[in-house]
């Protein structure tokens, strides 16, 4: 189940390397307990695509590719680009409105505008095939979009007419996503909802004390991390074929600090497998987990200190990271600029830093070959930054 060189290089001419990354990693990890080193072929292979240049100079950009300034005056809290897709940025804006931006052919430009919602927009996902997109609202409505022509497919609405907070999608089984709702008079919910009926599903809910303002799956779709207003990050366990959801762990990361962005990774790098979680917490910290059993455990791994204290912040891992020798996370900031870090190097962590925002970096995104990086701040401004061809 190992890739010869000569097969290696064939699937990476023929499928892109993010194809390739999900092929080594089914066909190297499947059997592999957490922790056990790779075998050398691999991380050799892994380190021979990034060739032998540092991380710094990986991460090295040409500067401003474009910028996007249709929700100037409105903070644009997320943008995100489409799955396995070089060209394709959709981001949700305060103004109530999301945009769908085509980057190649050149000029870049807004392909459509999604209208409809009342209220700002708080958090959107595309689904897996890249042709829906869901989004959430403080108007009370999930709402489920056709990203070809702009359409709103459906709308689902909040009974209690209660603020939707943030969404993501089950990554196996895409008919179902689950929302933060934010409860006026009585605890706090997170539901699954199934987007082709527009119905809750039974046993699909969970109720919580604070709000739960970030969410992320782990690869597989059985673990869901919750992180809420009040500082706490819960693991839920997914159950498959009924859409159930049953609380397993709670950790408190700091006390009344919100939970503004988790991410989650099966793997950091070829060396060692480790399941991680990358998490903004409003603590002037990025913090890295470990996950450290099937029911979500975490344990701190690193910190790497930004500028954040209150403005909901969003970091990603690389897409490519694992190629390469050390691993890289990116994260927007208070001071305007977008941090990389190597989470492997103990010393002098960053790797770059892009400057040219005019207020906080709120989220970024890389698309799938990592040749463009997209940063959205409080202003309402998007900039797509190209990354150096060596």
């Amino acid at each position: 189940d190992h890739f010869s060189w000569e097969e290696y290089m064939d699937f990476k001419e023929s499928r892109g390397s993010y194809q390739l990354q999900a092929q080594m990693n089914r066909a190297v990890y499947d059997e592999r307990t957490p922790g056990a080193l790779v075998p050398t072929s691999v991380a050799e292979a892994s380190r021979a695509m990034a060739g032998d240049t540092t991380l710094s100079e990986n991460y090295a950009f040409a500067g401003m590719h474009h910028i996007f300034d249709q929700h100037v005056d409105s903070a644009v809290p997320r943008l995100q680009f489409a799955n396995d897709d070089k060209h394709l940025l959709a981001c949700c804006s305060l103004d109530g409105t999301l945009s769908i931006m085509i980057l190649s052919p050149s000029p870049p430009s807004v392909k459509v505008v999604l209208k409809g919602h009342a209220g700002p927009v708080t958090d959107f996902a595309w689904s897996l095939s890249n042709d829906v997109i869901v989004s959430t609202s403080k108007d009370g409505t999930l709402r489920i979009w056709n990203t070809e022509d702009g359409r709103c497919i459906r709308e689902v609405r909040d009974p209690e007419a209660s603020e939707l907070l943030c969404c993501t999608f089950q990554p196996m089984n895409n008919n179902l996503t689950v929302v933060s709702h934010s409860r006026r008079n009585s605890k706090h919910l997170l539901q699954v909802v199934n987007i082709s009926t527009g119905k809750k599903v039974k046993g699909g809910s969970s109720k919580l004390t604070g709000r739960v303002l970030s969410m992320s799956f782990d690869a597989p779709g059985r673990i869901l991390w919750a992180g809420d207003d009040r500082g706490s990050v819960f693991s839920f366990l997914f159950d498959m074929a009924t859409g159930k959801l049953t609380k397993a762990k709670r950790l408190v990361v700091s006390e009344g600090s919100p939970i503004c962005s988790i991410s989650a990774r099966s793997w950091i790098s070829r060396e060692a497998r480790d399941p991680s979680l990358l998490i903004n917490a409003c603590v002037n910290k990025l913090l890295l987990y470990r996950v450290v059993d099937n029911e979500g455990t975490l344990q701190l791994k690193r910190s790497f200190p930004i500028k954040h204290g209150s403005q909901p912040l969003h970091s990603i891992f690389c897409p490519l990271m694992s190629f390469r020798q050390g691993a890289c996370v990116v994260t927007g900031s208070e001071d305007a600029c977008v941090y990389f870090f190597d989470v492997e190097r103990n010393t002098k962590a960053i790797v770059n830093k892009l400057q040219g925002h005019g207020g906080p970096v709120l989220d970024v995104s890389f698309n799938c070959d990592e040749s463009l990086l997209a940063s959205a701040d409080s202003t309402g401004m998007v900039i797509i930054w190209r990354r150096e061809q060596k």
